[in-house]
C-alpha cells in the first residue's frame, strides 16, 4: 500500500539548489516555508479568513501526527486551527464539569448514556468507549471551536470504526465542512529508532533523540560511558535527560498496536469519495536527490571526544530499510509540511 503514495517533491529548479536552510531554526524555517510555500500559504490564510474544514490524521503511534499539526499551525498562525486528539479529549472529560449535559445532548447510541460515559471516563473497567460516545464528545469539543478548521487525531482507532460510516460523515454534517483524510507512512524502522534513542526531560518532559535530534547541551558521562543530553530549556537548568523505561526494546511492546494501525491504513486507502492527502515518512535513496533537496533529509547524529575531551558532533546522512527492504530517507518535518500544503490547496480546491 504504501508504495503507492505519491511522492510529492519540494525542489525548485534554480532556488533551491543554491540555498541551503537549517530547518531546526525558527528564522531559517520562516524563510523556507516562504521560498517553498509562500503562495500556497497566502491562499490558505485566504481561505481560513471565511471557511473552515475538518481534517482527519491517521497514521501509526509515533508517526509524529500531533508534531506535524503543530508545525501546520505555525505556518498558518494560532487562532485558525485547532488540534483535537480523541486520547487528550478523553483524559481531559475529568475536568470538564459542563461537558456532561452538552454530550447527553449530543449522545445516540444502543446502551444508555450512563453505561457510555462509563466506558469513556474509564470508571467502568469493564465497559469500553462506544463510537457513539466518541463522536458526542467530538461533537462537544468542535462546538467550542466553531470558527476554527480542525484537525482530528485518534478516529479511528479500530478496524470496525472504518466502515462506522457515521464517524466522519455525522461530524462533517454538524458543521457542514469539506473534509478530508490524511494519511502518514512510517516505516517500522524509523518509529523503532525514535522510540530506541528517544530521551524525555524529566521535569519539563520535552522529548528529544539522541540520535536523530538531540539538543545542543551534549556531554560525555565517564561513569556511564556514553553521551548524554541536557535540556535546552532554561528552566530546567541544564538537568539531564532520560530513557523512559522499555525503550530499549523498540517497537516490540507497540507491535500489536502497529499491526492494528496498518489494517486502519489500508482500509482508508481504499475508501472512495473522500479526498486524501498522502504524507510520505520515507523516501527511496534512488530518488532522494530528484525531488528533494540534501537539508530536507533528516541526518543521523554521532558524538566523539576530541583529544582534550571536548564533545565534537558529525552529522552523516541517515540511511535505513523502509518496509519494502528498500534504502530510504527520512523527510524532516518542516520538508513534509511544504508537501502538506500543496496537497491541501489541491483538495480545498483553492
Amino acid at each position: 500500500m504504501f508504495t503507492k503514495f505519491p511522492i510529492i517533491g519540494t525542489k525548485i529548479k534554480g532556488a533551491s539548489s543554491k540555498t541551503n536552510f537549517n530547518l531546526s531554526d525558527p528564522t531559517d524555517r520562516k524563510a523556507y516555508f516562504k521560498l517553498k510555500i509562500g503562495e500556497e500559504i497566502q491562499k490558505l490564510n485566504r481561505y481560513l479568513e471565511k471557511n473552515t474544514f475538518v481534517g482527519n490524521i491517521v497514521g501509526k503511534k509515533n508517526s509524529g501526527k500531533g508534531t506535524y499539526v503543530q508545525m501546520l499551525i505555525e505556518v498558518l498562525g494560532t487562532g485558525r486551527i485547532v488540534h483535537l486528539s480523541v486520547g487528550d479529549m478523553v483524559r481531559d472529560i475529568h475536568a470538564d464539569t459542563k461537558a456532561i449535559p452538552k454530550l447527553k445532548k449530543y449522545y445516540r447510541g444502543f446502551i444508555s448514556f450512563e453505561e457510555a460515559m462509563e466506558g469513556l471516563t474509564g470508571s467502568s473497567t469493564q465497559k469500553l468507549a462506544p463510537t457513539e460516545a466518541i463522536l458526542a464528545l467530538l461533537k462537544y469539543n468542535i462546538e467550542k471551536h466553531k470558527n476554527k478548521a480542525i484537525f482530528l487525531d485518534g478516529l479511528p482507532r479500530e478496524t470496525d470504526q472504518v466502515s462506522y460510516s457515521l464517524f466522519l460523515r455525522d461530524l462533517i454534517n454538524f458543521r457542514n465542512d469539506p473534509d478530508f483524510f490524511v494519511l502518514l507512512e512510517t516505516p517500522e524502522a524509523i518509529i523503532d529508532a525514535r522510540i530506541k534513542s528517544r530521551l524525555v526531560c524529566p521535569n519539563c518532559h520535552a522529548s528529544k533523540n539522541l540520535r536523530l535530534n538531540p539538543t545542543k547541551f551534549v556531554e560525555y558521562d565517564k561513569s556511564a560511558g556514553h553521551f548524554i543530553l541536557l535540556c535546552e530549556n532554561p528552566a530546567c537548568k541544564k538537568v539531564k535527560l532520560v530513557r523512559k523505561e522499555g525503550d530499549d526494546l523498540g517497537v516490540e511492546p507497540i507491535r500489536p498496536r502497529l499491526i492494528k494501525d496498518d489494517k486502519i491504513l489500508e482500509l482508508i486507502f481504499g475508501i472512495h469519495g473522500v479526498p486524501k492527502i498522502f504524507l510520505r515518512n520515507s523516501i527511496p535513496v534512488a530518488v532522494a536527490n530528484k525531488y528533494f533537496d540534501d537539508y530536507e533529509y533528516t541526518p543521523e547524529y554521532k558524538f566523539e571526544l576530541d583529544s582534550v575531551g571536548q564533545v565534537i558532533t558529525k552529522k552523516t546522512p541517515w540511511i535505513f530499510p523502509d518496509d519494502e527492504g528498500c534504502e530510504a530517507k527520512t523527510l524532516l518535518p518542516a520538508a513534509t509540511i511544504v508537501c502538506f500544503v500543496k496537497q491541501m490547496v489541491d483538495v480545498l480546491e483553492i
